[in-house]
């Protein structure tokens, strides 16, 4: 497939401050990419040059083989974003929002099915339309903005914190609008730091920090980057043979109960020692992204796991 995001080498600079720093990522058709990071680690840049509301201090940034800088107004057409904190037109109603950001885009060339799409986005995402943008809480404006995003089909969703702000319901809701859009074809880069809606969501992940790339691919494929948990019930003398297991690390014996972690590359090894020492019970915990960026970030506090607001 080809790409529809790609940047090489891609450098931003603010005066002496460095935000992107060679930046290599590539995002293919029809999947749903993960862009992960702490603060200040360059995801909000990253999107703004691919918008082309930035421009690049060096490398190259595409969408759909395009540069965004040069090809803004044409490539606007083909793509939705919705920002992490949404500013509206504070004396516009909910609904003329929705419609004049639509319009921006250069929706609505099918009135009809635009009309249909947009009643059933406010009713499913519980918004009231009536009322003026000055009046919205936060999360009421994400969900003007991910109405407007999703009333008109886009190729291409660049969504920046996109649930910020709303409640677990309405995030069920977004999570079902994103798989609705994948099933139509579209490509999604989905920048968050609520590490499960990524990991229900996506197909693949790059992960940033300070600018540059330090992990792309599959979560199958990260997930050897760090340890599963592993747990069972022994039958009683087998102590000194539990201890022994290669790889096993933090082993606990608890009441005929053992519990332990292991790299999961070395799960397949395992399983025959353990097979061999007839335990019962067991069960093999694959690592969460959580505990893959504790590994990268053990010294940043800064990811978020459910649904707050950093």
């Amino acid at each position: 497939m080809a790409d529809v995001i790609r940047t090489r080498g891609l450098v931003k600079r603010f005066g002496p401050a460095i935000a992107l720093d060679g930046l290599d990522m590539e995002v293919a058709e029809g999947e749903i990419h993960g862009f992960l990071g702490p603060n200040g680690a360059g995801k909000s840049t990253t999107i703004r040059i691919l918008l082309g509301l930035a421009r690049a201090s060096g490398g190259v940034a595409e969408l759909f083989g395009r540069d965004p800088w040069r090809r803004a107004a044409e490539l606007h057409h083909r793509v939705a974003y919705v920002p992490g904190d949404v500013s509206l037109w504070p004396n516009l109603s909910g609904s003329e929002a929705i419609d004049l950001l639509t319009r921006l885009r250069g929706g609505r060339s099918d009135r009809r099915a635009y009309g249909e799409r947009r009643t059933r986005l406010i009713e499913e995402f519980q918004l009231d339309p009536r009322t003026k943008g000055r009046a919205y809480s936060k999360g009421n404006r994400q969900k003007v903005a991910l109405v407007a995003a999703f009333a008109t089909p886009a190729d291409l969703y660049l969504l920046d914190e996109p649930t910020s702000g709303l409640d677990p319901l309405m995030e069920q809701v977004f999570n079902r609008e994103i798989a609705r859009v994948r099933a139509d074809g579209a490509t999604v880069l989905l920048s968050s730091h609520i590490l499960s809606e990524v990991e229900v969501l996506c197909d693949r992940v790059s992960i940033i920090r300070a600018g540059r790339l330090v992990e792309s691919g599959t979560l199958a494929e990260l997930r050897h980057l760090t340890r599963s948990e592993v747990s069972f019930v022994h039958r009683p003398g087998q102590e000194e043979a539990l201890a022994a297991i290669e790889g096993a690390h933090d082993l606990v014996i608890d009441n005929g109960k053992v519990r332990f972690a292991v790299d999961s590359d070395r799960i397949p090894q395992l399983l025959p020692v353990l097979g061999r020492l007839g335990v019962q019970g067991l069960t093999v915990a694959p690592p969460s992204l959580e505990e893959l960026f504790l590994r990268h970030y053990g010294d940043e506090p800064e990811w978020v796991t459910d649904g707050s607001s950093p």
